[in-house]
C-alpha cells in the first residue's frame, strides 16, 4: 500500500482537488501529501487522515473553484477527533449526497483528482469494485459519479487503484476476464488512470493492445507472462 500511496502522488499536482475514501490505500497516500501546496477537498466522506494535512497548511482550498476555500463533502466518518475537528468549523461545507456527487457538480472543480478503490480489472479495462462472481463485497457508493465528474473536469484526473494480488500474492487482480456472475462497475470506457504498486497505466482512448500492455505492465511479476499467454489465447493476438 505504501508504494501504492506515492505512486498516486506522482499524479497529484499542486492546486488539485481531491476525492477519496478511507483505509489502507488513501491513509498510505497521505504520507505522500505532506509536501503538496494549496489542495482542495470535494468528497463523499471525510475522515481523520485529512485533519493532519489541513494543520499543516496543504489542504487551503485556495485554488478551487468551486466552493473555495472550503472542505466539501457529505459526511463524515472515523474517531470522536474528526467529530470534534469539524463541530462548529467553518471550513467545512457539508451538503446532500444528490449535490456533492453529482458529476455536473463535481465538473466544475477544475484539476480535480478523483481516486476509488477497485477489487478487480480485466485486460480490457473493465473494472469490478463491488463483487467477484456472485459474491457481494460492497456497493457502488459514489465511485462512478466521481470518475464520470473528473473526466468532465479540466485537467481532472479519474484514478482507480488496488493491489496487484490477492489471497497472500496468489491471485492476480489483473485478470484476463472477469468471472462468470460479476458485475462490472465502471466500463472500460470511463476508466482512465489505474494504480497498483507497480505503477501508473492510462488505458484513456487506447486499443485493446495498448489496454492489455499498459495492464501487464504494472501487474504483479509472477503473473504477466500467464496473462501474455491468456490474452494470445482469448483474443488470438500477441502482445
Amino acid at each position: 500500500t505504501d508504494a501504492i500511496g506515492k505512486n498516486i502522488a506522482s499524479l497529484i499536482d499542486d492546486g488539485d482537488t481531491l476525492q477519496m475514501g478511507t483505509g489502507k490505500i488513501p491513509n498510505a497516500l497521505l504520507r505522500y501529501l505532506r509536501e503538496k501546496n494549496d489542495l482542495g477537498i470535494h468528497t463523499e466522506l471525510f475522515s481523520d487522515g485529512l485533519i493532519e494535512l489541513i494543520e499543516l497548511g496543504v489542504i487551503t482550498g485556495k485554488k478551487k473553484t468551486l466552493w473555495p476555500n472550503k472542505v466539501v463533502a457529505t459526511f463524515v466518518q472515523g474517531t470522536k477527533l474528526v467529530y470534534d475537528y469539524v463541530h462548529e468549523n467553518p471550513i467545512f461545507q457539508l451538503m446532500p449526497v444528490e449535490y456533492v456527487n453529482n458529476p455536473c457538480v463535481i465538473a466544475q472543480n477544475d484539476n480535480i483528482v478523483a481516486i476509488n478503490q477497485a477489487l478487480e480489472i480485466d485486460l480490457l479495462g473493465q473494472v469490478v469494485s463491488e463483487a467477484i462472481g456472485t459474491k457481494q463485497y460492497s456497493g457502488i457508493g459514489g465511485q462512478l459519479d466521481y470518475l464520470t465528474g473528473a473526466a468532465m473536469s479540466r485537467n481532472g484526473k479519474p484514478i482507480l487503484v488496488l493491489p496487484s494480488t490477492a489471497k497472500n500474492g496468489t491471485v492476480s487482480r489483473i485478470t484476463c476476464q472477469i468471472k462468470p456472475g460479476t458485475p462490472v462497475t465502471d466500463t472500460r470506457n470511463d476508466v482512465h488512470y489505474v494504480v497498483t504498486e507497480y505503477g501508473v497505466a492510462n488505458l484513456f482512448a487506447k486499443t485493446n493492445e495498448q489496454r492489455a500492455r499498459e495492464l501487464i505492465n504494472i501487474a504483479h511479476p509472477d503473473f504477466r507472462e500467464e496473462l501474455k499467454g491468456q490474452y494470445k489465447e482469448l483474443f488470438g493476438r500477441t502482445l
